[in-house]
């Protein structure tokens, strides 16, 4: 199978690549930075800028399936992020593809109860309402025969690839530079974590698997930890004890006035103080089940992922 993966070279994009490659899939790795970064066999890297639609098109024009893996920082999501998606589900169109997108849970927002399929798109927040207007979208897409649409969804991540997901910037990266770690919000409640090389099996069961197309895919995860659990196992991967602090609302609304990231994390609060948990019964029932990475041994990977890729000292 021939797939192209769009933002191939971020946290997501890079584990979705490495595992359709290791199926033995032809994937073409598409992004601004994809030559730069060292690619499995059986991966082609193509430079391109997704703001151009005539270059996603180009990189599209010979896939099968094409995964729309891009992201953008959030305070760029409302003038970016549709436009993006709209240009990715127009390539995958114009090259008769199935078109498979990578999404979040943001437009459930945080009723404290397990978020599945079922669970209504209530969310009050920009951010939620968003993401729940661009999969309406490419779902009416579908829906009319423009483009055959399957979407994931998955709660926040860590793993390998990956620097920017709150859970390695706030713990797993500082931690394993001899940092002080910092929980986000509430280190008690219980939240899942996907681990990006587990996130990568559920795209690539939505890739190799045409019946998931039409509607919407919460994917599996391990159990549910705390965040002060997750703390725990970086603890035990370490050599030394973690230092460990919070970021509290007051501190997240002073730094805020000055970074304009953490200003719009300020909408994600409630995502950390309740419960926030998946259920991926319908993905299971549909496709079965993949492998999950139990958290203890997760982190420890990252770990060793990020003392591999640590920054050469100048």
């Amino acid at each position: 199978m021939r797939i192209t993966v769009l933002g191939a070279a971020g946290g997501a994009g890079q584990a979705i690549t490495q595992e359709l490659a290791a199926r033995g899939h032809e994937v073409v790795a598409a992004s601004r930075s994809a030559a730069a970064r060292s690619w499995p066999s059986g991966v082609t890297a193509r430079t391109v800028d997704l703001d151009d639609a005539a270059a996603t098109s180009a990189a599209c024009a010979d896939a099968d399936v094409v995964v729309m893996a891009a992201q953008v920082p959030y305070q760029r999501w409302y003038d970016e992020l549709p436009g993006m998606v709209d240009r990715a589900a127009d390539a995958a169109a114009a090259a008769g593809a199935r078109l498979v997108m990578v999404d979040n849970l943001y437009a459930y927002g945080s009723p404290g109860t397990p978020l599945s399929e079922a669970t209504p798109e209530a969310a009050t927040t920009r951010k939620g309402q968003l993401r729940a207007a661009i999969a309406r979208r490419l779902l009416d897409r579908h829906a009319a025969g423009e483009v055959s649409v399957s979407i994931g969804r998955f709660a926040d991540y860590y793993g390998p690839f990956d620097g920017n997901s709150l859970a390695n910037q706030l713990m797993l990266a500082p931690g394993t530079a001899g940092k002080r770690v910092r929980t986000f919000i509430a280190d008690d409640q219980p939240h899942t974590f996907h681990y990006l090389p587990d996130v990568a099996r559920g795209f690539a069961t939505l890739v190799e698997r045409p019946e998931a197309d039409g509607r919407v895919w919460v994917l599996p995860a391990a159990p549910a930890v705390t965040q002060g659990q997750l703390v725990d196992h970086l603890d035990a991967a370490l050599p030394t004890p973690v230092r460990r602090g919070r970021v509290t609302p007051a501190m997240l609304w002073m730094v805020g006035l000055c970074n304009p990231q953490l200003r719009e994390a300020r909408e994600v609060v409630p995502q950390f103080d309740r419960p926030y948990t998946v259920d991926a019964s319908a993905f299971e029932a549909a496709f079965g089940p993949i492998p999950l990475t139990p958290h203890a041994e997760a982190v420890a990977a990252t770990v060793a992922w990020l003392e591999d890729h640590a920054p050469t000292p100048a």
